[in-house]
């Protein structure tokens, strides 16, 4: 076993990609393809001392030799990150590397822009994505979603549209299946020390017979040995430490605000809920005051009704009441009248008369005067 330098460090990554066929392995491993010359671009590195920055950014021109033997130079825009907050750095730099003229090659036609591959070191996972290295390749379609070959690749195509690589470091877990799992391996933290994260423990004999690998060991080897490489990657620690208080900070910040927020939604939603319910309560009063009111004025006139019906009772009742009185008038002119023909009657018989004469003479019935005189 030996030592070497964390390249997970920007200052170590940074020593080992300047040797140019380091820079040269990795890429081609990266790619699939033969990378047979690099060019580190202008602008390339990110300074790990302000405080506003924590991303790494390096850009190449490389030179990819394809399996037919023809050769052409893309863009490599390679960035790396400790923290899982950079998406919008990562479209920052992306957008600016669009932007800039000296990213654009003649042709034939014009003036185009080199074909461009992103390639993102993540010193954290991507939510659930398990496969540590993630190809992510564009196509080109037409209306009825069936790939597009005829003329491609084109330059004006290639212009507008980029293929990525992204690789999840804690997602390397030893395993060496292929060319770019041994390249990768250098990046996997289950080697490192537990009492100094700044170094890894190497199996050297893993790579034996493998002279660019050998050379990327070598390399870190030597970066581990010195002085002000490990100065170095002690400020780089402290600063990130700063910075991950700081995110902490801000995290628990914003899940304070986020609380308070769920919070005073929840209140908003109860007093909403409440507001509803009391307009809807005043609703039902209002509704049932206006029944009440309804059922008040059928009262009213249902009393009306009785009231008219009881005068007409009223007024019925002195009519029977007139009537009776008449009948009673009535009643004492006939028993007077009665008593008038019973005397008439009695006084006719005491004069001699028989029952059939007075029957005749009074022009009553034989049975009348019969019982008149009984």
């Amino acid at each position: 076993m030996i030592t070497v330098a964390n390249p997970i460090y920007d200052i170590v990554f940074k020593y080992l990609i300047e040797d140019e066929r380091i820079a040269r392995t990795i890429l081609s491993a990266l790619l699939k393809k033969e990378v047979v010359a690099v060019e580190t671009r202008r602008n390339e590195y990110s300074n790990i001392g302000r405080d506003n920055l924590s991303v790494f950014r390096i850009d190449f021109g490389a030179t990819i030799q394809e399996a037919d033997g023809s050769r052409h130079l893309i863009l490599i825009e390679l960035q790396k990150t400790w923290l899982e907050t950079e998406t919008l750095r990562f479209r920052q730099y992306l957008g600016a590397q669009y932007a800039n003229v000296e990213n654009m090659q003649p042709d034939n036609q014009g003036a185009y822009a080199i074909p461009m591959v992103t390639v993102y070191l993540l010193g954290h996972k991507v939510g659930d994505i398990e496969e540590p290295v993630l190809y992510v390749r564009r196509q080109s379609y037409n209306y009825d979603d069936e790939v597009v070959t005829r003329g491609l690749p084109n330059p004006f195509v290639d212009s507008l549209t980029h293929d990525s690589i992204i690789v999840q470091i804690p997602r390397l877990h030893g395993q060496i299946n292929n060319r770019l799992d041994k390249v990768l391996s250098i990046f996997d933290q289950t080697n490192t020390e537990q009492r100094n994260k700044q170094i890894l423990d190497i199996d050297e004999t893993a790579y034996a017979n493998d002279d660019e690998m050998l050379r990327i060991i070598h390399r870190l080897q030597a970066a581990a040995a010195d002085a002000q490489m490990r100065h170095d990657m002690n400020v780089e620690d402290e600063y990130f430490s700063v910075i991950e208080k700081r995110d902490t900070t801000i995290m628990l910040k914003d899940k304070e605000i986020a609380e308070k927020n769920v919070k005073l939604e929840e209140q908003g939603a109860m007093i909403e809920e409440q507001g509803a319910k009391l307009e809807e309560q005043g609703a039902m009063i209002e509704e049932q005051g206006a029944k009440l009111e309804e059922q008040g004025a059928k009262l009213e006139e249902q009393g009306a009704k009785l009231e008219e019906q009881g005068a007409k009772l009223e007024e019925q009742g002195a009519k029977l009441e007139e009537q009776g009185a008449m009948l009673e008038e009535q009643k004492i002119r006939l028993e007077h009248q009665q008593f008038q023909i019973r005397t008439s009657v009695q006084m006719l018989s005491k004069s001699g008369m028989s029952p059939e004469a007075i029957s005749a003479s009074l022009n009553m019935s034989i049975e009348v005067v019969k019982e008149m005189l009984a």
